[in-house]
């Protein structure tokens, strides 16, 4: 299968872009059904405070995301709203209805905490690849999710992706150290693929994302291969706003992956 897109160079950008999952904002209320905290209140700072998308992920389980937030978001942002997805007809509908700026392909299992690798692409490439194109017949850009892997980028291309979004997941927790003795090594392992994956994709021409797993400290790193045109990140930005509060905690991750 080949791309109908040419390989060319992408338009250089200045500073990466924030994208913030609130997807955790949501877990607090969903433990209570309350109705507070309220997500639109939270995209509000989230935006104030200079991130320029939010993300969320409508999981097929609802355990935070619900439908009508989704809804709500994409009536009232304006900012771009990233839907983090899996490829679940129920949930391919909804998308088509939302028509947010980007959807976000991942795999996804109810049984896990959190999404724990990219897609597999290979795989699914005939599934993705109509998914894509009926994404792109409704002006709705495609991301896909996926590991840090030059085959991977280069097929996700063929597919006609519009951008990829590397799974740091691995390096993250190495750099935090939670591989034990063996952590280092892992970290660097996961760096090099990391920049490998990013160049290849970026002399494609596919928009290059990152997320999962990132803090104020691992993120300086990957900030500094100047290859990540956006991150997305959630679960320490809602982690730190219970500290320091939302507008605080987006604005010392915005110095972290802005920071020259």
């Amino acid at each position: 299968m080949t791309s109908n897109k040419k390989s060319k160079k992408p338009s250089t950008w200045l500073l990466p872009r924030l994208g913030v999952n609130i997807d955790h904002i949501a877990t607090l209320r969903q433990l209570r059904g309350t109705p507070y905290p309220s997500l639109l209140e939270a995209a509000r700072i989230v935006e104030k405070a200079g991130a320029k998308q939010i993300t969320v992920h409508l999981r097929e389980d609802r355990r935070h995301i619900q439908d009508q937030d989704v809804y709500d978001l994409k009536k009232h942002l304006t900012i771009d709203l990233n839907l983090e997805m899996s490829m679940s007809a129920e949930i391919v509908k909804i998308a088509h209805k939302v028509k947010p700026t980007w959807v976000c392909l991942v795999p996804e299992k109810r049984e896990e905490v959190t999404t724990e690798g990219g897609l597999d692409v290979k795989k699914y490439r005939t599934k993705l690849s109509k998914l894509i194109s009926d994404f792109q017949k409704k002006k709705i850009r495609v991301s896909l999710f996926v590991e840090p892997d030059v085959k991977v980028i280069q097929l996700s291309y063929d597919l006609g992706a519009d951008a990829v979004e590397l799974h740091t997941g691995r390096y993250c927790m190495a750099m935090q150290k939670a591989f034990g003795a063996k952590s280092k090594d892992i970290a660097q392992a996961e760096f090099e693929r990391i920049h490998d994956s990013a160049v290849l994709g970026k002399n494609l021409g596919l928009h290059v994302h990152a997320g999962h797993g990132f803090d104020l400290i691992n993120v300086r790193k990957i900030m500094a291969l100047d290859l990540i045109e956006e991150y997305n990140i959630g679960h320490f930005i809602v982690c730190r706003a219970a500290i320091v509060g939302l507008d605080q905690a987006v604005k010392e991750m915005l110095g972290a992956i802005q920071a020259p």
